[in-house]
């Protein structure tokens, strides 16, 4: 389990610059990323309460959707949906909320939620969203452009770094739409 590549951009554009680390701090996010804050800074959900938690503070990506994609002919290289890591051979959709991310030798993340994919996926490769974005046999949305979570430890992650999973306590939750 590895971090495949890092991701970030200091303006609210859908797409995010792989750069060589990223610096997480504990709760806040990013440094240099335009979602970094301990308040919500997703635009859309300012409008709706600026002053509510920011369980977004990074967005992970299992390099495998992006391998699955490719297969389908879909260029989708890795921060191109907007993640600001992106990791190879964790199942990252299976983890349960409270799931902790030790990401290099510092940083940990604790897994808050599902990303919930919108219009912007189709805008930035078209026929994407359905990839990403469908029904299961009952009906139910299933959402699967990466999860969502907050810095509960500093530190720098780089490429090639290892992922360990810490599995919560007690009862697992699945993710939700966060």
């Amino acid at each position: 389990m590895i971090v495949e590549a890092v991701h970030r951009d200091g303006e609210h554009r859908f797409s995010k610059v792989t750069t060589a680390a990223i610096e997480l701090v504990e709760g806040r996010g990013v440094v240099g990323d335009a979602h970094f804050g301990a308040t919500v800074q997703h635009r859309s959900r300012v409008r709706r309460d600026p002053a509510q938690p920011n369980l977004r503070q990074v967005h992970l990506i299992h390099a495998e959707l992006l391998d699955e994609l490719a297969a389908k002919g879909y260029d989708v290289p890795p921060g191109l949906l907007g993640e600001n890591v992106t990791t190879r051979g964790i199942d990252l959709l299976d983890l349960p909320t409270g799931a902790s991310l030790h990401l290099g030798a510092e940083a940990v993340v604790t897994v808050t939620g599902l990303r919930n994919p919108c219009w912007q996926i189709d805008a930035c490769r078209p026929g994407v969203l359905k990839e990403v974005l469908g029904r299961d046999e009952q009906g139910r949305l299933v959402r699967r452009a990466g999860i969502m979570g907050v810095v509960a430890h500093g530190g720098l992650v780089s490429s090639r770094d290892p992922v360990r999973v810490r599995l919560p306590v007690g009862p697992h939750h699945p993710l939700e739409a966060v």
